[in-house]
């Protein structure tokens, strides 16, 4: 029986692909592979998706011309990142904080 049998033939060479790089991330992390380079990179995501609130806040700050006291200003801010419609559910092998994912290293070290 052939592996690919079930997979459209213009699709096998992505197929192919697919499984180079699940093998290649395998070596890297035995026990997550592929699972935990994409657990990075949705922390990642989280992370630019916050500072992009805060900027959004600073930028509207700065057209109001309004000066806010800094406890306000904080729990302004802090709505507004609240607000943003990202979603963290989706970690699922790490707790919520993602600690440890600095960089994309085996988490078997």
């Amino acid at each position: 029986m052939h592996i690919f049998q079930g997979v459209p033939e213009s699709q096998r060479a992505d197929a192919v692909e697919s499984m180079v790089y699940e093998a290649n991330a395998r070596i890297r992390d035995p026990v997550y592979g592929c699972a935990g380079a994409i657990c990075q990179l949705q922390k990642q995501i989280i992370e630019l998706q916050t500072e992009l609130a805060k900027a959004e806040v600073q930028i509207l700050n700065m057209k109001s011309h309004k000066m806010i006291n800094p406890t306000e200003n904080l729990q302004y801010q802090e709505n507004i990142i609240q607000q943003q419609p990202f979603d963290n559910s989706s970690s699922f092998f790490f707790d919520a904080n993602n600690e440890g994912l600095d960089s994309w290293e085996p988490f078997w070290k």
